[in-house]
């Protein structure tokens, strides 16, 4: 257990310094257990918060790289007072900057994930892992490993901070939310890039053949 350890709880829960220390100490030094304990006793004050209805907030968009990606992204609170709050909007252009800078990012939380796309990612991991040589059924443990590391890529709450690795955004929500004493929720974003899904034109097709074929002869 290190003193940061206490202040990334603290911060996360909003639980006093105490709580946190004896937390950790119950939880061998491990962060998200300590949460939990702290839950089951009612002291994580960001756990408490998280039924509360959010129905305040924001809409915030971000333009990226001269007008070539795109997001935009609702974000509540419960009120208005830290709907206009400076430390919220800040908050709010980070997770705008966090879906551009991380290409797989397509859903808010792992349960948002259609279950039809978590069998098909999961099919495909099983089917790697046998190519490798490994049996069924050791394929299938290896592949519960590669699908939280999917999940962690793919959802938003799960990934890890683009500035710094050492935190994830539930993490950075959850140390908003101790903050600013409200319920936080992402509740939904969209990304563009600038011409997915098109085809490129091709202003002179003869000329791209002849170049694609020139020196085959």
């Amino acid at each position: 257990m290190s003193v940061n350890d206490i202040k990334v709880l603290r911060e996360r829960t909003g639980a006093g310094m105490s709580d946190c220390k004896k937390a950790l100490g119950e939880s061998d030094g491990d962060i998200e257990k300590a949460i939990d304990w702290l839950r089951v006793r009612g002291i994580a004050k960001a756990a408490k918060k998280a039924t509360r209805a959010a129905t305040e907030g924001i809409v915030e968009a971000y333009i990226h790289n001269n007008g070539s990606m795109g997001v935009l992204i609702e974000v509540n609170c419960e009120t208005d007072f830290v709907a206009i709050n400076e430390d919220f909007k800040a908050l709010v252009r980070l997770l705008t900057k966090q879906i551009a800078a991380v290409e797989e990012t397509a859903y808010v939380n792992i349960e948002d994930i259609p279950a039809d796309v978590t069998e098909r990612e999961r099919t495909v991991q099983i089917e790697r892992v046998m190519a490798e040589g490994k049996p069924r059924q050791v394929a299938e443990k290896i592949v519960e490993g590669r699908m939280k590391k999917w999940q962690s890529e793919v959802c938003l709450m799960e990934q890890e901070w683009f500035v710094d690795d050492k935190q994830t955004i539930r993490q950075i929500i959850d140390a908003a939310v101790a903050k600013c004493g409200e319920n936080i929720k992402v509740r939904r974003f969209a990304k563009f890039k600038l011409g997915e899904g098109l085809e490129k034109k091709s202003d002179d097709f003869a000329a791209e053949v002849a170049k694609m074929t020139s020196g085959q002869a």
